[in-house]
């Protein structure tokens, strides 16, 4: 049996039985203004973060979300979309889609708003998206990626960027960890289901993801996750996991490479209004600039006395310069 045949048996029985604490997200559950989420949906949220972001679904985008959970993130991307078919979610997990489809008839219940047909839940493999290129504007998964090795991460990052239109956004949570881990533990399948030994440094994380082609990356948030310790995991040493949101945009990769904002700044405090530096960056003075990892590098390299930089807070927002 595979490690995806485990993930398949442990997402069946939390979809057959809610386990709240097979997850742990530190984000509050949105309720905007007419939103309502039904109790069982809470229950069956199993991420380790948001993707829901209102910057991104602005204009009734075409929305998609690999690995339904509850149908919590479905619920709330079709508050932005009250269209027919406007939000597609796919699952290989026929009780976790029956799950939805019965939480969707409680979420109509308390949202005058919302029709279920408002979402096209799908039978689906996120290796083998069954839907057509270039037609999603904003497609999310929440710790689901951190679950796949090596291979099966680099196809699935693929289909992603596959079925996004130009310019369009794939918005992540996942579990991350710097430290190594010992083959005992990146080899269980159930701790990897689990959404705990499968997680990869940030770097790591970012490279599968710009290697798929994703000309930008924005780290929007960096957040303690859970504790792996010697007394209940084979571990030697305490490791330390985070949960970091990250947005992929679908744009042409830059020549001198891709633009990655980890949450830098650049603030210029010298005698003029303020610093051009002739390549599309403009600093006013004593106004922090947001700037790309790339675009620092450069920026340092003029060695100027005048422009601060701050380290990398993992935390955009947008607003930046690259």
């Amino acid at each position: 049996m595979s490690y995806l045949d485990t993930t398949y048996d442990v997402y069946k029985d939390a979809a057959l039985t809610p386990d709240v604490g097979l997850c742990c997200t530190t984000n509050p559950i949105w309720e905007l203004p007419g939103l309502k989420i039904p109790k069982i949906m809470q229950e069956m949220n199993y991420g380790c973060g948001s993707t829901v972001h209102a910057r991104d679904l602005s204009n009734n985008p075409k929305m998609l979300y690999v690995g339904v959970g509850g149908g919590m993130e479905l619920l709330q991307f079709a508050y932005f979309n009250r269209e027919k078919g406007g939000v597609i979610g796919i699952d290989m997990v026929d009780e976790m889609l029956e799950a939805s489809r019965k939480n969707f008839i409680e979420a109509e219940a308390v949202n005058p708003w919302f029709k279920s047909e408002f979402v096209t839940l799908k039978k689906g493999d996120a290796l083998n998206l069954p839907v057509e290129d270039n037609t999603v504007d904003v497609a999310a998964q929440n710790c689901l990626f951190n679950i796949f090795k090596a291979e099966d991460l680099k196809n699935a990052i693929e289909e992603m960027y596959r079925v996004l239109k130009p310019h369009g956004k794939l918005v992540m949570s996942d579990p991350t960890c710097e430290q190594p881990m010992n083959e005992e533990l990146r080899n269980d399948d159930r701790l990897r289901a689990l959404c705990l030994s499968g997680s990869l440094p940030i770097a790591e994380y970012v490279k599968a993801l710009t290697d798929a082609g994703f000309g930008t990356i924005e780290i929007r948030a960096r957040k303690p996750y859970r504790i792996l310790d010697p007394k209940n995991y084979p571990t030697e040493e305490l490791i330390y996991i985070e949960s970091i949101e990250v947005a992929a945009i679908k744009d042409p990769m830059p020549e001198d490479g891709p633009c990655i904002f980890t949450g830098k700044a650049a603030i210029y405090y010298g005698d003029q209004p303020f610093f051009d530096d002739k390549k599309g960056h403009v600093l006013l003075k004593n106004q922090p600039l947001a700037i790309c990892d790339k675009t620092a590098a450069q920026l340092q390299e003029l060695g100027r006395k005048d422009i601060y930089f701050s380290e990398s807070t993992f935390h955009y927002d947008g607003g930046g310069c690259c």
